[in-house]
């Protein structure tokens, strides 16, 4: 955890200095960090106290009597198995829940006093598809108020979708928190067929749900400004919630369904790591002990690497979200127990 702190405070210290940060609002924004810490160390920590663990029984030969007894080396993984089991489990709350919110807090610290990934309180020219047919352009759009103006709500044919059928102009849109509802103003509906000849019909104001042809604009206020947060600060029901909706408007969410399987996927490294040290150190192994630990924790880090691989080949529509996500899992758990039944049967036929 340490080493991670430093290196950061040695990134940061320059902008730190030139926000005049005091020592105290420094030592919070390392507080807000230590959670994202926490979890991606946890994994590591796993491995060491499993190689650990195995490693002392090694060095005064309890491994050799424990076989000699008959215990097979599946029977003595079980408890590790468990433990790591319930690691995961609490794993999965705290990366799911926990560290969103300190990462919000950190970033919310450093839109405020570093100027990084700031939110805009105005976002500009938002184009969002509102469902397979219906795309919605706002000029402006307003977070404190949450209003829009300058919006553009185009309805084009299912069958065909170079073609437009109609589209309302509207000068301003807010939304209604009570209602759960956008109420439009100022509306100019331009309706087209196939001839290109214009209707036009104007109308005051109404919600959406109000206008047959709309009924219901799926974006909301907040699904606005998750389109402009960070996977990493969303918490995991609120991310679930963000896909379903943007899924049933007819957009294409493969990046957040990989950070949501994600965000599921990644504390089951730490069984997979309890898994791997128990076989990868289930007998003496020529070389010191310095030299086991560093190969097994050059191994870690290759698996927590094909992890943010199999990411970016998700990412890119490649692979498919949720084996984008459990791919390195599956991988290296096949590999960790291949391992772990091959030192089983050369200890019963020792």
């Amino acid at each position: 955890m340490l080493i991670f702190i430093l290196v950061d405070l040695f990134e940061n210290l320059d902008k730190f200095i030139d926000n005049n940060l005091n020592i105290e609002a420094i030592l919070k924004y390392y507080i807000y960090f230590i959670p994202e810490i926490l979890k991606l160390i946890t994994p590591v920590a796993m491995l060491l106290a499993t190689l650990f663990t195995i490693s002392r029984f090694n060095t005064y030969s309890e491994m050799t009597a424990i076989n000699s007894s008959g215990i097979s080396l599946l029977r003595i993984s079980v408890p590790l198995l468990i433990f790591g089991l319930l690691i995961t489990l609490f794993s999965i709350y705290f990366n799911g829940w926990i560290v969103p919110k300190s990462n919000s807090l950190k970033l919310n610290f450093e839109r405020t006093y570093l100027k990084k990934n700031i939110i805009p309180g105005t976002v500009q020219n938002l184009h969002i598809q509102d469902s397979d047919s219906r795309i919605l352009v706002i000029g402006s759009y307003n977070e404190s108020d949450k209003s829009g103006v300058n919006v553009s709500y185009q309805i084009f044919d299912k069958s065909d979708p170079s073609m437009l059928l109609s589209r309302y102009d509207i000068k301003k849109m807010i939304w209604d928190s009570i209602k759960s509802d956008w109420r439009l103003m100022n509306i100019i509906k331009r309706e087209f067929d196939t001839s290109n000849t214009e209707k036009l019909k104007t109308m005051d104001t109404l919600f959406a749900s109000e206008i047959p042809e709309i009924q219901k604009i799926y974006i909301t206020p907040s699904q606005i400004i998750r389109k402009q947060m960070k996977p990493d600060e969303i918490m995991l029901p609120d991310l679930k919630e963000f896909i379903d909706t943007m899924e049933e408007s007819g957009q294409t969410v493969v990046r957040a369904k990989v950070d949501y399987y994600s965000k599921i996927s990644f504390p089951f490294a730490n069984i997979i790591t309890i898994l791997f040290g128990i076989s990868y150190n289930s007998h003496k192994r020529k070389g010191s002990a310095a030299l086991q630990f560093g190969i097994s924790i050059l191994i870690t880090f290759i698996y927590l690497g094909f992890i943010k691989i199999s990411q970016t080949f998700g990412y890119n529509g490649d692979f498919n979200p949720l084996l984008t996500a459990w791919l390195a899992n599956i991988v290296f758990f096949l590999i960790s127990l291949g391992i772990l039944f091959r030192e089983n049967i050369l200890k019963k036929t020792n």
